[in-house]
Parts: structure tokens; sequence; C-alpha cells
């Protein structure tokens, strides 16, 4: 796709801007921004970024109503729980995300972290020789998830690109672990997996800004529109596509565009 003049100008331009301090303070990424140990960062953005949907203040209550109920030690909590510490969680919901979710994603990162040496390998053991995305990575991760016994109902809180789901919390947790920059928005704790290689979390803003910035033809906002998008954002910054992120986000919640 040729690129309309202009574009690349006003993007680098909007990241510059949108990608600071400042953008914590309103976005679900500050959950994690509360530790500082990587299992803590990791565990604390996964369950931020899995409730992720909706209005970002609900989403930042309840994240940190999770911290509070994991006494502020997520990786201690989740490798140490016992089935009674668990009743703490009854009556949870964020949206769809409830309880019965709840329970069995802090059993499933236990099992994540004692069985599989953590959320990094979960996903970059996914990455074959030649991938150029981490759709490979999303899949072997989901799989390991689901592993854990689990009610059905809760599947659909890990998004699977197999079924051409635009896995977009996924996507936006791992840009927050895997790029780094000066800016420190993102963490770029996870060293295993290339910034080359993330995709656009794609939503209803970042869908619609590159829709009318000529950068996306797709219409629905699934894999495939992932895939096309991303591959855009690569002629700009083929190193770090994804940072784009921030000003397409941002000029879609600023309404700018």
């Amino acid at each position: 796709m040729k690129i309309k003049e202009g574009i690349k100008e006003l993007l680098d331009e909007k990241f510059d801007q949108y990608n600071s301090k400042g953008f914590i303070e309103n976005d679900p990424v500050q959950i994690p921004h509360l530790f500082s140990r990587k299992e803590d960062i990791e565990i604390a953005g996964f369950l931020a970024a899995t409730i992720a949907w909706g209005n970002r203040r609900s989403i930042i209550t309840n994240a940190t109503k999770l911290m509070a109920l994991m006494d502020n030690e997520p990786f201690e909590f989740v490798t140490q729980h016992t089935a009674k510490d668990l009743k703490k969680f009854d009556g949870f919901a964020h949206r769809t995300f409830n309880d019965i979710d709840c329970t069995f994603f802090i059993r499933s990162l236990k099992n994540i972290y004692t069985k599989h040496q953590g959320l990094e390998l979960a996903f970059s053991k996914g990455i074959k020789p030649g991938d150029v995305d981490v759709k490979n990575a999303i899949i072997h991760f989901r799989d390991q998830f689901l592993k854990a016994a689990h009610q059905k109902r809760s599947e659909k809180h890990i998004s699977n690109p197999e079924k051409n789901s635009s896995a977009k919390r996924l996507c936006m947790y791992l840009r927050w672990l895997v790029r780094k920059d000066n800016k420190r928005v993102d963490f770029g704790i996870w060293k295993s997996i290339s910034p080359s290689l993330l995709c656009l979390p794609l939503d209803v803003h970042t869908g619609n800004v590159s829709r009318k910035l000529g950068l996306l033809k797709r219409k629905q906002d699934d894999w495939k529109a992932v895939e096309e998008i991303t591959n855009v954002l690569r002629q700009l910054d083929p190193k770090d596509p994804v940072k784009y992120d921030f000003a397409l986000f941002g000029l879609g919640v600023s309404k700018e565009i």
C-alpha cells in the first residue's frame, strides 16, 4: 500500500505527543507500573489487559481491586495461594469477566509459572523461524493457558487469532512488555520477542483512524485487518511498528481525526 504524503510525519508527531508519562495516568498500563519486580509487572499487566474493554476508568478501578485482592503482591499470591484464598474473589466482575473466570486465571497463571517457566516463555516459545509477527506466540500461549481445568465460558477471555480474532488485548499486553524507549510507558522487560514482530492492538479507535488516514482498507476489526495495518506500519518503522499505537489511539480518543 502506498502511504499518503504527510502521514508518517503526522504519526511521528502524535507518537511523541502521546507516548509520555501523562499517558500512564489515564490508561490501564498504570496497573503494572505499580510494581518493579518482573513477575509482578507481568501478572498485573496481564490481568489489567484481560479486562481492558469498556470505560477506561472502570477498567482501572477493577484492575486496582484485583491487585488489592491479591494483597498487592500478584506473583506471591499467584504462586502461593490456597483454595481458601480464592474465596476472596467471590462476586468480582468486570462486564462478562466474573469470579469464575478470575479464579481460573489465577490457577492457570500458577500453572504457567510453576510448570512452564513463566509468562514470557509461554509466549516466546511459540515463535517459529520465519515468523513475521506474534500470531504463533499468542496461539501457543493460549494453548498453554487453557491446560488448567476451567469452564468453557472462560475461553472467550483469551482471544484466538486462529479464529480470526483481532486479539486486541493480548497485542496490547505484548506491546507493554516487549517495546522499550526512553519515555518508559512500555516496559521492554521481555527480551525474547523482537518489537519488530509486534502487532497493532486493533480496536474501534485505532481501526477508524487507520481507515480515515487510508492505512487500512478492511472493514472488519479482525486478525486479517491486524495483519494489514501492521504491515503498513512496518513501512514507517520496520523495527518498531507498534509505536504508532500511541498515535492512532490518541488521534481516535481526542477526535482530532
